[in-house]
C-alpha cells in the first residue's frame, strides 16, 4: 500500500488536472469548493481520475452522498437532521464531519470537503 504522502500526491496530481489549479493551492486543509472552486461537475472528473490513479472503483454516491443530501427522510428546510448525520457517519468515515455537524446545511458539506478527507478517503479504498 502506498504511503499517505504518496496517496497525496496522486490526489493533488488528480485535483490540478480535473480543477485546472496550481499545485501549490491544493494543500491538505484545502476544501474542494471553498477554497479549490470545485462544481458539482467537477465530481465526476476527480472521481475518474482518482479511479484510474489509484486503479480502484469508486461507486456512485460513495465519495459524494447526494443520495443522503437529496432524501427527505435525512433533510428537511435544507439541513441534515441527525439520523442523516448517523447515515453520513456510517458512508463517509474517511471524512471529518465536526465542522459540518455544527451547521449542517447540506450545501456546507461540498465546502467542508478538504484534500485531506480525499487522501483519507483514497487510503480507506485502498485498505479495503
Amino acid at each position: 500500500m502506498p504511503s499517505e504522502e504518496e496517496i497525496f500526491e496522486k490526489v493533488r496530481e488528480a485535483l490540478v488536472d480535473a480543477l485546472g489549479v496550481d499545485d501549490d493551492e491544493v494543500t491538505a486543509t484545502a476544501t474542494l469548493q471553498g477554497d479549490l472552486d470545485a462544481e458539482s461537475i467537477d465530481f465526476l472528473d476527480i472521481v475518474f481520475r482518482l479511479e484510474k490513479a489509484f486503479d480502484i472503483k469508486i461507486e456512485r454516491g460513495e465519495l459524494f452522498p447526494e443520495d443522503i443530501l437529496t432524501n427527505a427522510d435525512y433533510v428537511q428546510d435544507g439541513k441534515v437532521n441527525e439520523a442523516g448525520i448517523v447515515k453520513l457517519r456510517e458512508r463517509m468515515p474517511f471524512a471529518d464531519l465536526t465542522k459540518f455537524e455544527a451547521e449542517p446545511v447540506v450545501q456546507n458539506l461540498g465546502q467542508q470537503l478538504t484534500v485531506k478527507d480525499m487522501v483519507n478517503f483514497v487510503a480507506y479504498k485502498l485498505a479495503a
